[in-house]
């Protein structure tokens, strides 16, 4: 009974490395089972059988080390994390700036991008404005002259010109020239029956006929340009009131004439 209680002592003393070990050895395995079980170095269960934390690394991961060599043997966790007395607890790292700017430089830094703003809205609006004001001042002043008097209600006054002078206008007594007469007319009298062709000067067609014999007929010369008469032998023609000889201008018994600007007659080719 003595025998009994001292182990039992001994096993609530021994520390976490011990109970792992005891735990273990219990079982029948070796450290290179543990090892090929955990997935991890034989070297590593030695260690955390001997509590050499030294090398196992940071104290998370002996921790979680312990824990899971805890589990594998069965052993309650709780315990074996109160046991790791040498090792210290967990503290999350501590984040340190590598970019830190300080205070007097961040607000130099805001000030000096708030005066390149400035500057850059000042070089735009300014010349805008500039531009903008001395074309409303150019409208205002053709507007409205400056001299002008103003009446007590603020308006302008129009200022009153003097009267234009009556022009003088002299008629002349001279003929205007014009291209053709407007009396002028081209009179064919047939006697005997011939056919007639007129040809407008836009060069549309007047007249294109069979004219029969005893027949007269009257255009304003400066409505033709061409003249073609068949049978022209038994055909009078007069222009600007004189007879015209139609053996000048006859061929084969067929007269062709172009009228000329003053309304004479011109024979054709």
């Amino acid at each position: 009974m003595t025998t009994h209680r001292t182990d039992t002592t001994n096993d609530l003393l021994a520390g976490c490395g011990g109970r792992l070990r005891q735990a273990r050895e219990a079982a029948g395995l070796s450290i290179d089972d543990v090892a090929a079980r955990l997935r991890m170095p034989a070297r590593i269960v030695r260690s955390l059988e001997a509590e050499d934390w030294s090398r196992l690394g940071a104290p998370v991961f002996v921790r979680g080390q312990v824990r899971s060599y805890s589990r594998l043997m069965g052993l309650t966790t709780a315990p074996m994390m109160e046991a790791l007395v040498d090792v210290g607890p967990v503290e999350p790292s501590r984040l340190v700036s590598r970019t830190h700017t300080p205070a007097a430089q961040w607000w130099a830094e805001q000030l000096g991008r708030r005066l390149v703003y400035i500057v850059l809205t000042l070089f735009l609006v300014v010349p805008a404005w500039v531009a903008t004001r001395q074309h409303l001042s150019a409208t205002v002043a053709d507007a409205a002259p400056l001299d002008l008097p103003v009446d007590p209600a603020g308006k302008a006054v129009q200022r009153q010109l003097p009267p234009a002078m009556p022009r003088t206008v002299i008629a002349s007594m001279a003929a205007v020239p014009s291209a053709r007469p407007p009396a002028t007319e081209i009179v064919i009298r047939t006697r005997g029956e011939s056919w007639v062709t007129v040809t407008a000067v836009d060069g549309s067609s007047l007249e294109r006929a069979l004219v029969p014999a005893g027949s007269e007929r009257r255009y304003a010369a400066a409505q033709v340009a061409h003249l073609t008469i068949g049978n022209a032998s038994a055909v009078e023609v007069e222009s600007q009131g004189r007879n015209v000889d139609m053996g000048a201008f006859a061929r084969a018994n067929v007269a062709r004439f172009t009228v000329s600007s003053d309304g004479s007659l011109v024979a054709a080719d």
